[in-house]
């Protein structure tokens, strides 16, 4: 089922981002999580990393990443240790070196979390794998939320296919007075998607801009892969005859240091909420996203999430399998 040559060459691998792992290899992590969503959901055992240990190292608050990945652990057969890193010695300056080799030779992966700060959480996790001899993982930082994105494509191919070519997703900014959120997962979403069929709008006020890198990787990828890219200012353009449409908030990234600017700035652009009338722009059969939690009444109506396009529990639900497919595959 499986190509039994690329396997290999995953086991002991990093999943910092998705540009780090090929298309193929992508597509046998997404094939492996459909097996294990299968047998999850049909009581058939698959607890192929006995006696295993993954260390979860978070700098951020998480629901469905931590629960995601110490339930598929559990399933997997091995054990996920949570670490919160204001209780552990980071917070004393421990450096990525010592924990990088220690921690490695206490257990078999690292997953890391640490996204708010840009500059900090992807450099981080790079220098910790330079000193681990297991796979580190990235649950999320300030460039790129892997498992999100990635648990993104297999619903989205659950929905429309393995063949997404000529499919379009809106990536959109929307308001939330919650807090300054982080950029990675538009910023994963428009460097994944373009490499898989779908043409890709992304939108957002001016202030909102996504990292130069990320935006310019995306504009490689879509070239690379015969794929779309592009850039507007308003979400219903964004919205236009979208088959898939991902409208959520996240921050300035000048402005990380000094969040309530941002929020007070975000303000001007209450308007930027996904609801019913701006769902009219996208097709009739298109379905609306979200990683969660969704700030309700801001970015989104209770109409649009609870509503016939939303996806966002199959969406999360496969956090879970994506989750098991990446630690099954580099943890073996």
């Amino acid at each position: 089922m499986f190509d039994e040559k690329i396997v290999a060459g995953l086991r002991g691998r990093d999943y910092i981002e998705t540009r780090d792992w090929s298309d193929a290899e992508l597509d046998v992590a997404l094939d492996l999580a459909a097996d294990l969503k299968y047998k999850f959901r049909n009581g058939i055992p698959h607890n192929v990393l006995p006696d295993k240990t993954i260390f979860l190292l978070f700098f951020d608050k998480s629901t469905r990443t931590r629960n995601s990945f110490e339930a598929g652990a559990t399933q997997l057969g091995a054990h996920a240790h949570f670490i919160d890193a204001e209780t552990s010695q980071l917070s004393h300056g421990e450096s990525p070196k010592d924990m990088g080799v220690i921690l490695s030779s206490y257990g078999h992966a690292i997953a890391i979390r640490h996204d708010l700060e840009p500059g900090k959480g992807n450099s981080l996790m790079r220098e910790v794998a330079q000193h681990s001899d297991r796979p580190v993982m990235n649950m999320q930082c300030d460039i790129d939320h892997p498992f999100q994105t990635l648990a993104d494509l297999m619903t989205i191919r659950e929905r429309f296919g393995r063949d997404l070519r000529g499919l379009k997703i809106a990536v959109s900014w929307a308001y939330a007075p919650s807090y300054a959120k982080p950029m990675s997962v538009p910023q994963g979403l428009i460097t994944l998607m373009t490499r898989f069929g779908m043409d890709v709008t992304l939108a957002h006020p001016p202030e909102w801009k996504l990292m130069k890198d990320t935006m310019s990787l995306a504009q490689q990828n879509a070239a690379a892969h015969g794929t779309k890219f592009e850039v507007v200012d308003n979400m219903a353009d964004a919205f236009a005859d979208a088959d898939i449409v991902y409208p959520k908030s996240w921050g300035i990234e000048e402005l990380f240091g000094r969040p309530q600017e941002a929020l007070e700035l975000s303000k001007n652009y209450k308007n930027w909420i996904c609801d019913e009338k701006l769902m009219g722009h996208a097709k009739k059969e298109s379905i609306y996203m979200h990683c969660l939690p969704a700030d309700r009444g801001n970015e989104v109506t209770d109409a649009v999430i609870d509503g016939p396009h939303s996806v966002v529990y199959q969406e999360a639900e496969n956090r879970l399998h994506t989750c098991k497919s990446v630690m099954a595959l580099t943890m073996a």
